[in-house]
């Protein structure tokens, strides 16, 4: 497959958690943001381990665990609190930092040296996404913005990682995928049932919600992105993240009515032409398959979301 097919269907998947919000707000039950995560993770990893029927091995139970962790467990709660506790989009504004981190992360784990390119359409695509979803301002919670960063920070952990650890040989994206989804859901299911108790009732528009939720944008999504991973640098697939934000805003003009203003238009083309400038000049990178080893010469060889946040970028 070509490089430009795979960033094509790599971008598929934020675009696809685009339209999360307007799923959430117009299908499913109100203030059960935790539940929602927990519908989307856990049935999705469930049928990808059927339909991959691998499980891991060895140091791969745990490896599995930390990246859902970090993927899914840690990276839908805090991401719920920080859009409940934030000024509309101001958890997305937070969140559009983690490309940087990412670079930053890439440089420390996988020694990929930062380039310009990446650090200044990392910045002006954090800018294009201010423009798109800040809303008049509100008082800043110090909690809320805190786990604004540590979602952005989780989620780019797990990129990182998920390119450095690559996947045990014979193994495929989809049962990586599952492996972290099934993870990821089995942390949340506690902390949803502790926090919102019994889940809702559900009514059929409710149910097909949560089934788009779990099978297309949680289970294909995830795959994609995760595959995506595996076959183009870290930096280069995190900056496909803020097509999930201006996905959000064109779907909430085209099907929820929403108004666009001249300056949320203005931030699109910036976001996107920064995302556009992210996937230029930056060669493939290996498919996974094997973890990554340092070599002699120090350098490394190849190796929601549900409540209702106004929009965010990366996985959501």
């Amino acid at each position: 497959m070509t490089r430009s097919a795979t960033i094509l269907l790599t971008a598929l998947a934020p675009v696809s958690w685009g339209t999360t919000y307007a799923v959430t707000t117009e299908f499913l039950p109100a203030d059960r943001p935790l539940f929602t995560g927990l519908v989307r993770a856990l049935p999705a990893g469930l049928t990808l381990l059927a339909v991959a029927r691998v499980l891991p091995k060895g140091a791969w139970w745990w490896k599995a665990t930390v990246l859902g962790a970090l993927n899914i467990g840690a990276f839908f709660p805090l991401l719920f609190l920080s859009a409940y506790r934030l000024p509309g989009g101001m958890a997305a504004v937070v969140g559009s930092v983690g490309p940087l981190l990412v670079v930053g992360l890439s440089a420390l784990l996988l020694g990929e040296r930062p380039t310009a390119r990446s650090v200044v359409t990392g910045v002006v695509a954090a800018f294009g996404v201010s423009l798109v979803v800040l809303k008049a301002a509100g008082a800043l919670d110090l909690v809320g913005v805190l786990a604004a960063f540590a979602s952005a920070a989780s989620m780019s952990a797990g990129t990182v990682l998920t390119k450095r650890w690559g996947r045990p040989a014979g193994v495929g994206p989809l049962a990586l995928t599952g492996w972290q989804l099934t993870a990821g859901g089995l942390l949340i299911a506690p902390l949803a049932l502790l926090v919102e108790g019994a889940p809702p009732a559900l009514d059929g528009r409710a149910v097909g919600g949560y089934l788009y939720l779990a099978l297309v944008n949680t289970a294909v999504s995830y795959w994609l992105w995760f595959r995506g991973i595996g076959r183009l640098s870290a930096t280069q697939v995190t900056l496909l993240g803020p097509l999930s934000p201006l996905t959000a805003a064109i779907v909430g003009w085209a099907a929820l009515g929403q108004a666009l203003t001249p300056v949320q238009l203005a931030g699109m083309a910036v976001a996107f032409g920064a995302t556009v400038a992210g996937q230029l000049g930056q060669r493939e990178a290996p498919t996974a398959g094997r973890s990554f080893r340092r070599g002699a010469a120090g350098r490394h060889a190849r190796s929601v979301t549900g409540g209702r946040p106004t929009s965010c970028t990366g996985p959501c």
